[in-house]
């Protein structure tokens, strides 16, 4: 029989909408075995609040948003130095062993920018050798478009959401309750 007890990297990714919340649906199936959670987002920005994180602090879940929002509405060097603290947060609270299960939420838009100098602040090499030593149980899932290879080479689980239809395409911008 497999290692039950061994943590698990997952990977939600692809242009299709919902890899946030797969992650959060496997956080809530988290909780309820009594596990301790800790999602860090590292897009989303603490001066905005979003529904999931509303739910989950409810139930007791830590959520960080450690970015300043979408690329564009910043400058890079701004971006850049929120990616590097984002980073040295989650290295920590990875290898603390605080944890049975971390999201990294959209980290993968993160390392996969190419509009600036992304990898001497979220340096890849790092980010896989961190996660490959982390504590044995911890479960790592990471979220976002355009997942790197090397991400996907050392995951036990990708799975790539493909759009087959969106309302946004219909001119409908973001719901509350749905988007944010």
């Amino acid at each position: 029989m497999a290692n039950r007890s061994k943590g698990l990297t997952l990977v939600y990714t692809g242009d299709g909408k919902g890899k946030t919340t797969a992650a959060i649906g496997l956080c809530v199936r988290a909780v309820g075995r009594g596990f301790k959670v800790l999602i860090l987002q590292f897009i989303k920005s603490p001066q905005r609040t979003y529904g999931e994180q509303i739910a989950l602090e409810k139930l007791g879940v830590e959520v960080r948003q450690l970015g300043i929002g979408f690329t564009w509405t910043k400058t890079p060097e701004e971006h850049r130095e929120a990616f590097a603290k984002a980073w040295a947060e989650a290295k920590r609270e990875i290898t603390s062993g605080s944890y049975d299960m971390i999201i990294l939420d959209e980290l993968n838009n993160a390392l996969a920018i190419t509009s600036f100098p992304i990898d001497d602040v979220l340096p890849l090499a790092e980010i896989i050798d961190v996660i490959q030593q982390r504590p044995e149980k911890l479960h790592v899932v990471i979220t976002g478009r355009s997942s790197l290879p090397e991400i996907n080479d050392i995951a036990d689980l990708v799975t790539e959401m493909q759009p087959v239809k969106h309302y946004y395409e219909e001119g409908i911008p973001a719901v509350l309750g749905l988007e944010f």
